[in-house]
């Protein structure tokens, strides 16, 4: 709940005398009656509340607790147990003296300290303060609705004391009077001569000043409070009061009893009139304020409170009547003027309130709350006329357009120490998180409608998307190729973050990073679903449904799709997220008070982008585990690469020819011709081009590794792998190493080939032979491979030398077979 700062009461110079007072005024005997006055006991209990608000707990001196202790005593502590706690109480005493001189005690104490010093604990001081300060708010945070009600509960008490000490005032003054008729009544047996002779005195004495004014006081009471002449009559009411005081020995008991109820009578009179005043709508400003301090002078302050805030109250909603949301244009409009209309009213309350009142607690409390329930009121208006509407239709600028003027009429409310914020947000959260969903659900029904007639051609912006760059000559290849769809997409994300920038301080941050990410999810499953012959039930979990998704046929489009989700995750969405990081600050001020925020949020953009390229890695995973069965089968559902074409070789008669079996020789010319499109498709990313082509390498070569059914008929087949069918196989495996050195071979994969070659070999010795009695060298296997490479890439023969330094595997030559075989037929 936010609140106003409420300062305490000015300390007592004075407390042990306060202190010697009241102990002075307890140890009095007490008169033999059982029950003590009210009015006692109330006084008591008055001065003791007020003799401990007076008292702040724990330290509170000028110098830290150490430094305080050390300098009064002027030396260091000593023992401990209740020695300390003397010498600690003789060292504070200084403090307690009537003759006490902050400024001289200060500047003794100073004298000592270099300015390195004296910079430190002022430092501290600040410190100090700052705490406190920050530890008040918290406690009033914590026991905001208590301390409420026990300040309306400390006024109707007070109010309660008034009425009891005017009651026990009028019963002394009762007595008094019964006390003196019975007086009057026993001198009535006097002589009659003595009785004459005082009654010609009585009507021969003329009536005294005092008397006179008493008399006439009810008068002239009624001519002031007929011309509205308060502060005459409030004076003369005080002055009716002192006289009825102290005049008890000039006055009757019947003039003292009479003059006490006409000022009785007078003061209501004079309240119910401020009341009706205070009430009139044309009651503002200084006549307002003069209304309630009258009433506050009259004892009840807390009416005078309630009083102008409903006046207050009263002139807003006749100003509201003016606005209606049917006049404006936009929300925008009618919410600047109704925020202009609230906030002005609440801060003229402030200004009213504290001019009046001060900053006593129970009326700064209601302030409080009156000031909260009229922006409560402000919020529920914008919700109901702007915000519900926007946040159907995903108007989410027009809804942050909304929180933005309300959020800046706050400030100025903090400013002067009231804190609002918190009430707008509370309300205004709920209607924006709607408007964000109805923008992500616009992105995703939107990129869906392209990507079903989307030609999977990369071009850059077209006319009505926003480039990232002006077009020129110069910077047109920095703008991004994409296709349609993705090139919608980045458009519409772009816009979607430049919208919910302002609202970071409703902490929405994370759920508009969220949502983006499954819309990309969703767009990534579309571009899965437009890969020919991709079935995967994943798509559909994941919210695909049956949208039609224009397939991808050629090999350039189905790397278009890879184009599209590479550049938008690398490059193109972390880089509009990075407007969440509120790194363009208009101040330093700004910087620093949304340092904190930064940092948090840059470990949660990495994590976000390592989201993004697991999603990527998901498509790029069933490009390759496409193009890997396209490969391996055939369309009739039968397998290009078994064990029976390297069986079967030893069963014909004449020489085979030595060439790479026809799913490696394809495997290469696929991955030369995917490598020349991807060139010119990835330019500056040729590493995501690299790793895709070693991952569909590697994709073929596991599924061979992992075929259960391939190696039990190798190993375990009624017919042995024989000489020709190994020396085919070790010749493929030698084409893969030599096709993929420094482009489509990853360390990973080169010694799962090794592996894979040592098994075949193992099932070679099986059969009692020895590998190396019927392999030729590798020289052999080596010309042989790099002829079929050079054929198939139309370059030549292609020397070792040829292969790329930087390479992954550029380290590991393929003459390490040799060392290999020797190692496999030992």
């Amino acid at each position: 709940m936010p609140y106003k700062e409420i300062p305490q009461p000015p300390p007592q110079k004075n407390d042990d005398s306060q202190d010697a007072a009241i102990s002075e005024k307890a140890s009095l005997p007490r008169p033999k009656s059982a029950t003590a006055l009210p009015s006692e006991v109330s006084g008591s209990r008055m001065a003791s509340a007020k003799s401990s608000r007076s008292r702040p707990a724990g330290h509170s001196g000028v110098f830290p607790v150490g430094a305080a202790a050390t300098g009064v005593g002027g030396g260091g502590g000593g023992g401990g147990g209740g020695d300390g706690g003397v010498q600690l109480a003789d060292k504070l005493k200084i403090f307690k003296t009537d003759n006490f001189d902050p400024d001289a005690y200060v500047q003794s104490k100073c004298q000592t300290m270099n300015e390195k010093e004296i910079r430190h604990l002022c430092s501290y001081l600040q410190d100090l303060k700052k705490a406190s300060a920050e530890e008040m708010r918290r406690s009033v945070y914590a026991n905001y609705a208590a301390f409420i009600r026990t300040s309306k509960e400390i006024s109707d008490l007070e109010g309660e004391l008034l009425s009891i000490r005017n009651l026990l005032n009028t019963q002394a003054a009762l007595i008094h009077g019964l006390s003196e008729g019975v007086q009057i009544d026993s001198l009535t047996s006097g002589t009659e001569g003595s009785t004459e002779e005082d009654i010609s005195n009585v009507e021969g004495q003329e009536p005294s000043e005092i008397q006179k004014w008493s008399a006439d006081f009810p008068d002239m009471l009624d001519v002031l409070l007929a011309e509205r002449r308060v502060d005459e009559a409030l004076d003369a009411l005080d002055e009716a009061e002192r006289v009825a005081a102290d005049r008890t020995q000039t006055l009757t008991t019947a003039e003292i009893s009479a003059l006490r109820s006409a000022v009785s009578d007078n003061r209501q009179k004079l309240a119910d009139q401020l009341a009706e005043a205070a009430c009139q709508s044309s009651t503002r400003g200084i006549e307002l304020r003069a209304a309630a301090s009258a009433l506050k002078r009259l004892g009840d302050g807390p009416r005078a409170h309630s009083l102008l805030l409903n006046a207050h109250n009263q002139r807003l909603q006749c100003n509201l009547q003016t606005i209606h949301p049917s006049s404006t244009s936009y929300g925008g409009a009618y919410t600047a003027a109704l925020a202009q209309q609230v906030f002005s009213v609440v801060a003229q309350a402030l200004s009213d309130s504290v001019e009046v009142f001060g900053d006593e607690s129970c009326y700064a409390s209601e302030l409080v709350t009156w000031a909260t329930q009229q922006v409560l009121s402000f919020a529920l208006l914008v919700k109901r006329h702007v915000l519900s509407s926007c946040a159907a239709a995903g108007g989410l600028r027009a809804a942050a357009e909304c929180v933005q003027i309300s959020i800046g009429h706050c400030s100025l409310l903090e400013a002067r120490g009231l804190s609002v914020s918190a009430v707008l947000l509370k309300q205004f959260k709920p209607s924006l998180e709607q408007a964000l969903d109805a923008n992500l659900r616009r992105i995703e029904e939107s990129t869906a409608a392209l990507a079903a007639a989307d030609n999977w051609t990369l071009t850059y912006p077209p006319n009505g998307i926003r480039p990232l760059a002006r077009s020129s000559v110069s910077n047109l290849a920095l703008q991004p190729k994409l296709s349609s769809s993705a090139h919608r997409f980045n458009s519409m994300v772009q816009d979607y973050f430049e919208d919910v920038t302002p609202l970071l301080s409703l902490q929405l941050g994370g759920s508009t990073m969220d949502g983006i990410a499954k819309n990309f999810s969703l767009y990534v499953n579309l571009l899965i679903s437009a890969l020919p012959g991709s079935m995967d039930d994943e798509a559909n979990i994941d919210g695909l449904g049956n949208k039609i998704i224009r397939m991808a046929e050629t090999e350039e489009q189905q790397l278009a799709l890879l184009a599209n989700a590479s550049l938008l995750a690398e490059e193109l969405l972390p880089r509009a997220a990075m407007k969440l990081s509120s790194i363009n600050q208009s101040s330093m001020d700004d910087l620093r008070k949304r340092g904190p925020d930064k940092q948090n949020r840059v470990p949660e953009l990495r994590e976000w982008k390592r989201k993004l390229q697991r999603m990527v890695d998901r498509l790029r995973d069933s490009f390759c585990r496409q193009h890997a069965l396209e490969l391996i089968f055939t369309d009739e559902g039968d397998t290009h690469l078994s064990a029976e074409m390297y069986i079967c070789m030893d069963n014909t008669v004449e020489e085979p020819e030595w060439v790479p079996s026809p799913i490696f020789q394809e495997l290469y010319a696929k991955l030369n011709r995917m490598a020349g499109v991807a060139a010119d498709m990835f330019v500056g990313r040729e590493r995501f081009a690299t790793l895709l082509m070693m991952r569909l390498t590697e994709t073929v070569i596991l599924w061979l590794s992992e075929d259960q059914a391939f190696w039990e008929e190798i190993e375990q087949g009624p017919k042995p792998l024989g000489p020709l069918g190994l020396q085919q196989f070790y010749l493929d495996m030698q084409f893969v190493i030599i096709f993929g050195q420094g482009r489509f071979l990853s360390r990973h994969v080169h010694q799962v080939i090794l592996d894979i070659i040592d098994r075949a070999m193992g099932a070679f010795s099986a059969t009692g032979m020895n590998p190396d009695s019927v392999l030729p060298g590798d020289d052999w296997f080596m010309d042989v491979a790099q002829e079929v490479v050079g054929m198939i890439s139309g370059r030549g023969r292609t020397a070792n030398g040829d292969r790329e330094i930087n390479s992954p595997t550029a380290s590991v030559s393929a003459h390490s077979m040799s060392s290999f075989r020797s190692h496999g037929s030992s």
